[in-house]
This record gives structure tokens, C-alpha cells and sequence, in this order.
């Protein structure tokens, strides 16, 4: 149901325009005011979907009502109604924010058509902030989700490093142990660069196979090859304006090595089975698990695009460089998993911290966060030495 409230002084204009609402839509609540100050007091206890008022009116003009009430929803759909005299008036409504105006007497298709096309607007702007809202709390979750935890001076030199560069285009070379939180890196640089507001877009060249890596990075066209059915943009085109993340980039294939590298020197690309070059503004950061200097004295790699790649260096070090870290990563995971599963907090004896700080931590922060995980699920709480013990160190 749609509520508008009908703002009018004179009856008899008042009960035609009601009248024919009805008409229009069974969805259509209509409420009357006859005065500006009336229709303020019903104003402030309900939100309407459409309002439509005269100008002017005795004890509050409809100028007033239109301010009064954008105070209160800033989002209310206004139709302004005018007469000939009112027609200045009627146009300074429309710039303090009247969605349109109607002139007296009214042209009822004009009129019916500004009520549809007001309260399809209304609808618009609640869907808007709906999605703004449900994003806004998407991307605090992916912040969270990615949040660098420690207070290690590794930690801190990355992350001033971070700060540096991240208000630059820089290209960042990732580098470090499977585990050690190079995703995070990247995040981090995004989301303190000036284009946080568009596209993040990562691709893990590990787990793209050699003979797809260049459609997937670049696009293809229709019938380009075997299974290309439509036309699709690469993940080049999607990071337009944003970051694109090369995961594991020492796992890209010589061919697809030479298009990327091309990409960079000019900001262009092409489609498989395209002929148009596409522009792209694209900040690339890459991150790698393999020694790419060795990769290049083997052929593997070209070391064109890793002097490309590689304005700025970034080493992660390994958890078993910083486990003085270790007792806030413990207690980081287990509030984060136990809001992922709808449990209670459980709390860790300082013990059973000191033991998991001597173990060897060969899988680094992705090995403490499934050993945390284990430990909520089999252990006690408290969470003890024992535990550990039991659990961990077999």
C-alpha cells in the first residue's frame, strides 16, 4: 500500500484529486490536510510515500511544509501544486527539493503520470539506501575480514610500508611463505588507496588452468574458441578504476606473462579473438610464494614484467618471525570463530598460549587459525596446556 497525504485548503479540489487516486489504484491510501500545519503534525507521526501539496495555503505555505518536513525524511516525495501567480514560487520548490510541480487546474493524466513517476522514485531511493546500507555493512565485514592483527615490529614496518604506498598507483610486489597473510597485504593497500570505493578484483593464477589464464585476465569474444558462447570481460576490464590482484603470480604462464606485461606498459588490452583495444586504469599488485629472481634464471619467469611488477617489494615474514604476535592472533580467532559459529567465546590459559608459541609453525597464520578452530571444537574451557598437548603437539 502507498500512503500520500493530500495537502489543500479547498474542499472541492481536495475531494477531486482524492477522488480520482482511487481511481487510479487500490493500493493508493489517501489522507487529507487542509492547511500546511496540519499536514506538518500528521507529517511528524507518519511517513507517506507521496505528498502532494498546494503552495498557498493559510496557517503554513507549502514552501515551509516542503523544508519542514525534508528536515524530518529527507527522502519524501514531493508533487507541489500552483497556480498561475505561484508559478516563481512553484520552480523554487522544485530547487529545495519538490520532486515536480503541477499547475492549477490540474491536467489529471499529467498529474496521475507525476504520482507514478514520484512514487517509483520514492521506491528507487529506498532500494538505494537499502543497498547502501547492506554494502556499507559488507565492506566493514570485509575490512574485518582482512584486518592485519599484531603488534610485532615486522608487522609494523609492513604496515607503515603499506601507508606509503598506498596513496600512490605504485605496483607492490607481495612476497613470503603460503599463509603468512599476503591477501591481506593487498587488501590492506586497497583499502587505504583513493580507489577503495571501486573494484578489488583478484585472480589466483595458481588455480587457472595455462590454456584459460589469458580469458580469464583479458576477455574473449563469441566463438573465439570452443566453449565461448558469449561475449566476456576480463578481469582487467572489472578492475577498471580499481585494484586487480594477481595471486600467485609465478604460476602464470609465459604467454599469458607477455599479454600482462604489455597490458602495464600501455594500458590496453585485447580480447581473445578481439581486434578493438580496450583501455583500461587499472593499479595491479601481485603476490608470490616462489623466489622470482630464481624462476627467472630458470626461463619461468620474464624479467621485464617482474621489473614491471616489482616497484615496491613487500617480504611477509613468516608467523615464526613474529610470534610475538601469537597471543592476539589466539584471541583475534577465537572471538572471529566463534561469531562465525554462533557460540560463546571460549578463553585460553596463558600456558597453552606459551606452547603453541614453541611450536613450529610450518603452515604459518592459516595453520594457528584451523588450530584454533580445533582447539574451540575438542577442547576445554578454558582452553590449557593440556589441550594443546593433546590436539596440537602430536
Amino acid at each position: 500500500m502507498k500512503k500520500i497525504l493530500l495537502v489543500e485548503d479547498e474542499k472541492a479540489i481536495r475531494n477531486v484529486l482524492k477522488n480520482i487516486l482511487k481511481e487510479e489504484s487500490d493500493s493508493y491510501v489517501v489522507e487529507e490536510s487542509e492547511n500546511g500545519l496540519d499536514a506538518y503534525n500528521k507529517i511528524k507521526e507518519t511517513e507517506y510515500d507521496l505528498i502532494i501539496s498546494d503552495i498557498k495555503m493559510p496557517k503554513m505555505e507549502g514552501t515551509e511544509l516542503l523544508k519542514k518536513t525534508l528536515e524530518i525524511y529527507p527522502n519524501t516525495t514531493f508533487l507541489m501544486i500552483s497556480g498561475h501567480g505561484d508559478i516563481e514560487t512553484a520552480v523554487d520548490a522544485i530547487k529545495l527539493g519538490a520532486f515536480d510541480y503541477i499547475s492549477k487546474p490540474p491536467d489529471l493524466n499529467r498529474l496521475l503520470n507525476s504520482v507514478r513517476n514520484g512514487l517509483q522514485r520514492k521506491d528507487l531511493v529506498s532500494e538505494n539506501t537499502a543497498l547502501n546500507t547492506e554494502n556499507k555493512i559488507l565492506k566493514k565485514k570485509v575490512q574485518k575480514r582482512y584486518q592485519m592483527i599484531g603488534n610485532s615490529e615486522e608487522l609494523k614496518n609492513i604496515q607503515s610500508i603499506i601507508d606509503k604506498v598506498a596513496e600512490t598507483d605504485a605496483r607492490v610486489l607481495i612476497t613470503g611463505q603460503n599463509g603468512t597473510g599476503k591477501e591481506l597485504v593487498a587488501h590492506s593497500i586497497h583499502e587505504k588507496s583513493d580507489r577503495n570505493k571501486l573494484p578489488f578484483v583478484e585472480v589466483n593464477c595458481a588455480a587457472i588452468p595455462s590454456e584459460l589464464i589469458e580469458s580469464e585476465l583479458f576477455g574473449h569474444m563469441k566463438g573465439s574458441f570452443t566453449g565461448a558462447v558469449k561475449d566476456k570481460p576480463g578481469k582487467f576490464e572489472l578492475a577498471h578504476k580499481g585494484t586487480l590482484f594477481l595471486d600467485e603470480v609465478g604460476d602464470m604462464s609465459l604467454s599469458a606473462q607477455a599479454k600482462v606485461l604489455r597490458a602495464l606498459q600501455e594500458n590496453k588490452i585485447n580480447r581473445v579473438g578481439a581486434e578493438k583495444e580496450i583501455n583500461v586504469d587499472v593499479r595491479v599488485l601481485a603476490a608470490t610464494n616462489k623466489n622470482l629472481k630464481e624462476e627467472i634464471k630458470n626461463g619461468k619467469f620474464r624479467e621485464d614484467l617482474f621489473h614491471r611488477l616489482s616497484v615496491i617489494e613487500i617480504q611477509v615474514p613468516s608467523l615464526n618471525e613474529r610470534k610475538d604476535d601469537i597471543p592476539i592472533l589466539v584471541n583475534h580467532f577465537l572471538k572471529i570463530i566463534a561469531e562465525e559459529q554462533g557460540n560463546t567465546e571460549k578463553e585460553i590459559n596463558q600456558d597453552a598460549i606459551k606452547k603453541l608459541q614453541n611450536f613450529d609453525w610450518t603452515g604459518n597464520i592459516r595453520e594457528l587459525r584451523n588450530v584454533v578452530e580445533r582447539l574451540i571444537i575438542l577442547g576445554e574451557n578454558p582452553i590449557t596446556k593440556k589441550d594443546v598437548e593433546q590436539f596440537v603437539l602430536k
